[in-house]
């Protein structure tokens, strides 16, 4: 199994009644959730969670379902939809749209754009198979700027050429992939990062951080 702090999990309105209590005893330090996805909706999960993770001293992080639809209006929305941004880790989560039209790259660029020029930072860039079926061996100098979660249910993570290496692998969606999967029984995406524990909240934007 490849190396990695194995502290994360990402969420959405699908997990139900998560206890954060039980993540914060378990040893998970982040919790990644999903806020908004398209021009308008938003997870109805978002806030409650947000709230009771904060309670139990868990870093919080956000991402967007991304839509093929216009990219500054998506990431307006994303940002509405979390509002004060500060401590929270941001993320454009570009995968196909089983729903409707999926983002291209020229809407993932305009999304990210908007991100940098409302927070000074660009997102995290989660993607998978997507990113690699439309970059080949191509790069991106825009979308490089981001930094890279992987999406791999694998025991080895491979990167597109776009970027040096993975920041975050999702290696698990609860079922397939390597193991640990669950947190106290229940099962989550589960997520590495690579580095370690001052690296990981230095990313979050943490200031108690070292440098």
């Amino acid at each position: 199994m490849v190396a990695g702090l194995n502290v994360i999990v990402d969420i959405s309105h699908h997990n139900g009644n998560v206890r954060f209590d039980k993540l914060a005893e378990a040893g998970i330090v982040g919790v990644i959730q999903k806020a908004s996805q398209g021009q308008s909706n938003r997870d109805p999960t978002y806030d409650s969670n947000r709230s009771k993770a904060k309670d139990e001293g868990l870093l919080w992080g956000a991402y967007h379902f991304a839509t093929g639809s216009d990219g500054v209006r998506q990431a307006q929305h994303f940002l509405d939809v979390i509002g004060d941004f500060r401590d929270t880790l941001l993320v454009l989560d570009f995968e196909p749209n089983p729903t409707g039209p999926s983002m291209g790259l020229e809407e993932a660029r305009a999304f990210v754009t908007h991100i940098n020029d409302v927070t000074g930072r660009y997102p995290g860039f989660y993607s998978g198979h997507y990113i690699k079926q439309l970059l080949g061996t191509n790069k991106d100098a825009i979308l490089a700027e981001c930094w890279f979660w992987l999406a791999q249910y694998g025991p080895t993570p491979v990167v597109p050429l776009n970027w040096p290496t993975w920041t975050m692998w999702q290696y698990t969606d609860g079922a397939f992939g390597p193991e640990p999967h669950k947190v106290e029984g229940v099962r989550f995406d589960r997520d590495k990062f690579n580095g370690e524990l001052d690296q990981l909240k230095r990313l979050w934007g943490v200031e108690e951080a070292v440098a």
